[in-house]
């Protein structure tokens, strides 16, 4: 299943367009808020397609029967571009337990490159929900790396995964990988273009040297 938000007039449509922005990009801080928020948005979406249960509580009137989220989360996400969106999932699911995986592309040179995992901490996961976050959907590798390597830790129920901005091959890619995988791809938007070197077009540029500062 995918869900693209961004189909959908919305403010989510403003925090893309400032994260897009060069001029707005200068402004580390409020790249990374802008991320942030998106995490929350799409956590607020992920919520309506979780399982609740039924609880009563003690008001000072009386007592009320509510729904309740089962808190049986792991948020992941690839780090480092994935750290602001993974803070906006956990300012909602606060509740949730965290992963983290690094992935990185080490480059020939002939400007072809592999994926590299590097690090990986994460809780069990067996009968959780995963939430996996990256906010750069390029070829779909890394994330399909990532993803084989925290399985490492259990199979989830279910597995959700979230992109600001994806590239039509990088859907396709992972739409492949994934199989009979019960997942969902939440997407902000999705860019046609993929260059030679597998960047996003027009994309946003580097999520993580614009949040974090470039790296040598």
């Amino acid at each position: 299943m995918i869900r693209i938000l961004g189909e959908r007039n919305s403010l989510f449509n403003q925090y893309i367009f400032e994260l897009r922005d060069k001029e707005i990009q200068k402004d580390a801080m409020r790249f990374r808020k802008n991320l942030e928020r998106l995490g929350e948005i799409f956590a607020y979406e992920i919520s309506k397609e979780l399982d609740y249960e039924e609880k009563s509580v003690q008001t000072p009137l009386g007592i009320a029967d509510m729904k309740i989220l089962k808190q049986n989360i792991v948020i992941a996400s690839v780090l480092r571009a994935g750290l602001p969106m993974h803070t906006g999932l956990l300012n909602y699911f606060d509740r949730s337990e965290n992963a983290f995986v690094t992935a990185y592309r080490k480059y020939h040179k002939d400007n072809s490159f592999d994926i590299k995992i590097g690090y990986l901490s994460s809780p069990s996961l067996e009968n959780r929900y995963l939430i996996l976050s990256d906010p750069m959907l390029a070829t779909g590798s890394s994330l399909e790396l990532a993803y084989r390597n925290i399985l490492e830790k259990g199979t989830p129920i279910h597995t959700h995964f979230v992109t600001a901005i994806a590239a039509k091959e990088g859907v396709e890619y992972l739409q492949k990988k994934m199989g009979d995988t019960s997942y969902t791809l939440w997407i902000g938007v999705i860019d046609d273009e993929l260059t030679a070197k597998s960047y996003i077009v027009p994309g946003l540029g580097d999520a993580g040297d614009l949040a974090f500062g470039t790296k040598i």
